[in-house]
């Protein structure tokens, strides 16, 4: 299917896409905060400069958009044009992840990876219940917590 915009509106509307303070990551910051968690952003001495930082708990919190991290979910579609360049850039944002992921974990940091289909969508879930599941996280030993399922198309 062609797309149904031309290359420099379609390069416009790419251009206005940001990677940080996201509808997600703010409704996860928000509600951390009326919580009393106290937290940094985007924090440059951390490997991929991370969405959270709750330097307390030594833990961090990435809020991951479905379609950039490949997420195997309803929100998650190939798009039907540049179809080698997609794959090849989100298959590129997922092995930056896991490289990331690792360098976290050996670095003693905890980390929360939390999917945007949790926060949005038909398969919502209650906020108040992905805050519950991060608070126990945090306040918890796990060295790990996925809120969502586990698992990317690649």
């Amino acid at each position: 299917m062609p797309d149904i915009v031309g290359p420099e509106t379609r390069s416009h509307m790419m251009s206005r896409i940001g990677g940080k303070n996201t509808k997600p990551e703010l409704l996860i910051r928000s509600g951390l905060h009326r919580r009393g968690y106290r937290y940094r952003l985007h924090d440059r001495t951390l490997p991929g400069r991370p969405d959270i930082v709750l330097a307390q708990w030594r833990t961090i919190i990435e809020v991951r958009g479905c379609f950039w991290h490949g997420h195997d979910c309803h929100l998650f579609r190939w798009p039907e044009t540049r179809a080698q360049f997609w794959r090849d850039k989100i298959k590129a944002n997922v092995q930056r992840d896991e490289k990331n992921r690792a360098a976290i974990l050996g670095m003693g940091w905890r980390l929360a990876e939390v999917w945007e289909c949790q926060l949005k969508g038909r398969m919502r879930r209650p906020l108040a219940d992905v805050l519950d599941e991060l608070s126990r996280f945090i306040e918890g030993a796990n060295e790990r917590c996925v809120v969502g399922p586990d698992k990317t198309v690649l």
